[in-house]
């Protein structure tokens, strides 16, 4: 991937979560994962990210170690043309809170979920008006629409896909299952994108 993006001269890379699956940060070397030195790195909470220490992605430190490293768990990436509409899509999930799975999730910051959740969608949809980009994306690390192994999220299908189309946005790109897909909307100018091979 360093290689393509040196090649392309690419700006940046967006990461659809499960940033350090199956590895704690001391172990990890930020800086294999590209190496173009002006590539800023956007990134999303997975839920292989709940399963630590999910606010040390926030940390300072891990900017001091890679400067292009960025996440928090929902943010917004002007690109001029575009509006990159990070979300943390991973609190949305009711699974996750009511079978763990034997996993041991880090909801701080998240609960009280619910209002935690009215809060976000409040977020997301203000953000989508407020809008003037030529492009909308919103990346989440969860699928909307997905023919993979983890099909669709009814949540997200629920509450954040009629806040994406009545705010007409363009794509919707995710991670979650490890595979690539692209699924057109049916009713609406919304692209589905998974790029999961890494996650």
């Amino acid at each position: 991937m360093g290689k393509i993006g040196e090649k392309l001269k690419i700006d940046f890379v967006v990461s659809t979560g499960d940033n350090f699956y199956n590895m704690t940060l001391r172990f990890y070397n930020l800086s294999l994962i590209f190496t173009n030195p002006r590539a800023c790195k956007p990134t999303v909470l997975g839920n292989h990210d709940y399963r630590g220490d999910a606010e040390a992605q926030f940390s300072p430190f891990l900017r001091q170690i890679d400067s292009r490293w960025f996440c928090l768990r929902s943010f917004i990436v002007n690109a001029e043309l575009a509006e990159i509409i990070c979300v943390d899509t991973t609190p949305l999930v009711k699974s996750y809170f009511l079978n763990s799975d034997n996993h041991t999730y880090d909801w701080r910051g998240i609960i009280p979920r619910k209002r935690y959740i009215t809060n976000l969608l409040k977020d997301v949809e203000c953000a989508l008006r407020e809008s003037t980009a030529k492009w909308k994306i919103v990346v989440g690390h969860h699928a909307i629409r997905s023919f993979g192994f983890h099909g669709n999220t009814e949540e997200l299908v629920n509450y954040l896909l009629p806040i994406l189309k009545a705010n007409n946005v363009d794509f919707y790109i995710n991670g979650h299952d490890h595979c690539l897909q692209h699924i057109s909307d049916t009713d609406s100018r919304i692209e589905f994108l998974t790029s999961g091979a890494g996650s």
